[in-house]
């Protein structure tokens, strides 16, 4: 996770990250303001995998189709591995994704980080494996 947060902190670093624990997943927002409906990308944390969400996913190009999901907005790529972030066709996602926010990302060199707590119930995170 610490990887895959490294990387699109570097892609966006002037965007405010907002981590929040989910009631099924650790999730770090980046967005221009600290509004969580001003997030472009958002990557949640499972314990056997990362989806990356595209806020406004249905609205971006995706020649590959690697976008998943059904929702009027959000579309989402599940990553298997860290490394799929620096793929060409997820980095063009992620640009689309820059360009077309409704407020621009900041300039500065570096946003902040925002915790908060979200969903007063939690599931469990630890894998359920059965009876291993």
């Amino acid at each position: 996770m610490r990887r895959a947060r490294a990387k699109l902190r570097d892609r966006m670093p002037g965007a405010i990250e907002r981590v929040y624990d989910n009631y099924n997943a650790l999730v770090i927002g980046y967005g221009p303001t600290e509004r969580a409906s001003d997030a472009l990308i958002s990557l949640a944390v499972y314990p056997r995998w990362l989806n990356l969400y595209f806020i406004q996913g249905a609205y971006l190009p995706d020649p590959d189709a690697l976008l998943k999901g059904t929702g009027r907005q959000g579309r989402y790529v599940t990553l298997e591995s860290i490394d799929e972030l620096d793929t060409l066709a997820v980095q063009a996602l992620i640009g689309a994704a820059i360009k077309a926010a409704k407020v621009p990302l900041a300039t500065a060199p570096r946003g902040r980080t925002i915790i908060k707590s979200v969903s007063a119930k939690q599931r469990s995170r630890r894998p359920d494996l059965g009876d291993a």
